[in-house]
């Protein structure tokens, strides 16, 4: 029987289909490290692993017999592409199953915010006496109707953000590296990145990541953002320059902010807390059990197919 090293927790179904193909678990806490890793990919032919598992040039010059990383999670920026592909590994995603779940995590962040909800129901149980009943000018936040959404990465997921932006009666820009036919569905206009930062009232990011993307939003950035503006980010936390986020809300030069992911993660800066109109969510921009029991699902049949002597089904090179 062929070796699978599993590096992380995993949905029921998935580990359970994966012991029945005699796999190996690291049984740790939290978050496997490299040396962990190499340790336990040491002899074997499929690595299946979570975003956090660092599957580094290290670790796949440490696996003789590797023939495939299976990456749980759309992303790969934890596997050294690279190496792998230098060392003949097949390096796979799950792509595009991904797409609902973090759209709708997505559009929950942006009414969120907008509407102060999490800062509701905050006042609700730390300070209820503050609510005194309905009143007109009390908890104001804004409408999502008649507002310019900014979409940055018009991909699946961008585009089904835009979806919903458009079912919200949401005017729509986008910017990118390339224009989209399927965006004239909801009258969405292509634009500059910088026409986008200054012109948008809700900026939300779903590029894929590279390092051209890294502080995107960083100080000048967010001093071209309107006043009234607010950023989402359930893309990838390098994007956001988190120090700038805290001094741009620290001087209101924007008027919010929802976060899924951190520059840091997991860590994430303490400063952060601090602000009543900032929304933080664990990276759980797909973490529905429907969601990962696919994204599992894929990363399995993408590792029988390679130890059965085929092609990945979803190759990230």
């Amino acid at each position: 029987m062929q070796k699978i090293f599993v590096a992380g927790k995993l949905p029921k179904k998935t580990e359970l289909i994966l012991k029945q193909l005699d796999a190996n678990f690291w049984n740790g806490t939290g978050q496997i490290s490299e040396t962990a890793l190499i340790e336990g990919a040491r002899t074997a032919e499929a690595i299946v692993c979570p975003l956090s598992a660092p599957v580094s040039q290290a670790v796949l010059e440490n696996a003789p017999k590797l023939k495939i990383v299976a990456n749980v999670g759309a992303g790969f920026d934890n596997i050294d592409v690279a190496k792998a592909k230098e060392l003949g590994i097949a390096v796979t995603n799950t792509p595009d199953v991904s797409t609902e779940s973090t759209a709708e995590l997505t559009f929950g962040l942006i009414i969120d915010v907008m509407r102060r909800i999490s800062e509701g129901d905050r006042l609700m149980r730390e300070q209820p006496k503050k609510f005194e009943g309905w009143a007109p000018t009390f908890f104001l936040g804004h409408e999502l109707y008649g507002k310019t959404i900014g979409i940055i990465g018009l991909g699946k997921i961008g585009q089904a953000v835009a979806k919903r932006a458009y079912a919200f009666g949401m005017s729509i820009l986008y910017a990118g590296p390339h224009q989209k036919k399927e965006a004239e569905a909801w009258g969405a206009r292509y634009v500059s990145e910088s026409e986008l930062i200054e012109t948008s009232d809700v900026i939300s990011i779903h590029a894929a990541y590279n390092e051209a993307l890294f502080h995107l939003f960083d100080a000048a950035a967010f001093a071209k953002m309107k006043p009234s503006a607010f950023l989402i980010n359930a893309s990838r936390g390098k994007v956001v320059d988190e120090k700038a986020l805290i001094l741009a809300l620290q001087n209101k030069q924007i008027a919010g902010a929802a976060l899924d992911v951190f520059e840091f993660e997991p860590k994430f800066s303490a400063e952060l807390k601090q602000f009543d109109n900032l929304v933080l969510t664990p990276h759980i921009g797909n973490a529905t059990i429907e969601t990962r029991e696919k994204m599992g699902e894929i990363a399995v049949a993408n590792v029988q197919a390679v130890l059965a002597g085929g092609k990945p089904l979803h190759s990230v090179y």
